[in-house]
Parts: C-alpha cells; sequence; structure tokens
C-alpha cells in the first residue's frame, strides 16, 4: 500500500485535512469538497467515501481500514480514536424496498423514497468487519460492535453488541489511561 503525499492530498479538495494523515493512493473520495479528515487519521486501500450535502466527519486518531464504504445524503460522523474494521458499510442513506416505490438512483426522485438520516459513531469505538450501519443510527461512547454486525438502531456508550440484529452481550470496559499526548 503506498499512501498519498501531503501535496497530493490537497489537490483531492477535501473541506479540511489534519495534520499526519495517511491516505491511501487507492481510496476514492466523491464530493471531497463535503469531507473531513482530522489529525492523524488514516484510510486504508479500496475505500470509498461518498459525501452526501451533509458531507463525511472523521475525527482524530481515526482508522479506516480497507474495503471501507461511507454513502448517502445524511451526515456520517466518526469521533476520535475510532476504528473502522475491513469491509464495514455505513449508510446514511436507504432506499424504500416496501414495493411502493423504485429502488434506482438513475430514476427521478419523485419514483424513489429515499430516507436519509446521519450516522454518529462516537469516540473511542470500533466497528468490527463486514458490519452494516444503516441511517438515523447513533453508537455511543466506547462501544465495541462485533464483526458481521447489523446496526440499525442505536447503542448506548460503554457496550458491546454482536450479530443480526445486533443485541448487547455485554458492558465495555472504559481506557483508565490519559491520552494527554494526543490531540
Amino acid at each position: 500500500m503506498a499512501f498519498l503525499t501531503k501535496d497530493q492530498i490537497d489537490k483531492i479538495g477535501f473541506s479540511s485535512i489534519g495534520n499526519n494523515c495517511l491516505i491511501s493512493e487507492r481510496a476514492v473520495f466523491y464530493n471531497p469538497s463535503k469531507i473531513e479528515i482530522g489529525n492523524n487519521s488514516r484510510i486504508d486501500d479500496f475505500c470509498i467515501l461518498s459525501a452526501g450535502d451533509n458531507g463525511i466527519y472523521i475525527g482524530n486518531y481515526v482508522h479506516i481500514s480497507c474495503f471501507v464504504t461511507m454513502i448517502g445524503a445524511g451526515k456520517i460522523y466518526i469521533g476520535d480514536y475510532c476504528a473502522i474494521s475491513v469491509k464495514c458499510t455505513l449508510f446514511s442513506s436507504t432506499d424504500d424496498f416496501s414495493g411502493a416505490y423504485y429502488h434506482n438512483p438513475q430514476l427521478d426522485s419523485e419514483l424513489r423514497n429515499v430516507k436519509s438520516e446521519p450516522i454518529i459513531i462516537e469516540e473511542n469505538t470500533v466497528i468490527g468487519a463486514c458490519s452494516v450501519i444503516l441511517p438515523n443510527v447513533i453508537i455511543g461512547f466506547n462501544c465495541a460492535i462485533g464483526a458481521m454486525s447489523f446496526i440499525k438502531k442505536d447503542i448506548p456508550p460503554n457496550e458491546i453488541w454482536v450479530g443480526n440484529p445486533a443485541r448487547k452481550i455485554k458492558e465495555r470496559k472504559q481506557i483508565s489511561f490519559k491520552m494527554s499526548n494526543y490531540g
């Protein structure tokens, strides 16, 4: 994996970009002027970040692992010290699959019923590999989401959730050391 240089990153046209960011040359960004990335964050190979009008915010010291997709018109917010594992998908928009509407972006909007709501992942949360997060979800501070989990409702702080649909399995310990050396 090769990371972009600072000059290459600046040419992408992000809304804002922090210091010491590592961004793979194989990551793809749609509507980068609506994407903010904090300090010391990393985005690996084959990620697709497609920001809608409400944008994507990635905090400080965040790791977005390979093959992650973030897409939709709703805001996607990733707090500081988070990790999004391999092949996770965050949908801040979703179609109506009831059969009453079409579900093809090539069709006029009046033929579709798209729901766009924010996804908020609060600080120090880890999302396990191949997990899917739907619109209108808040995952609280210091949570862990197990691999291959399906998240369609809010997760309270300091909890571990797994499965499809995801369910709480236990409380998560809080980190006992200070991050004073980290922004």
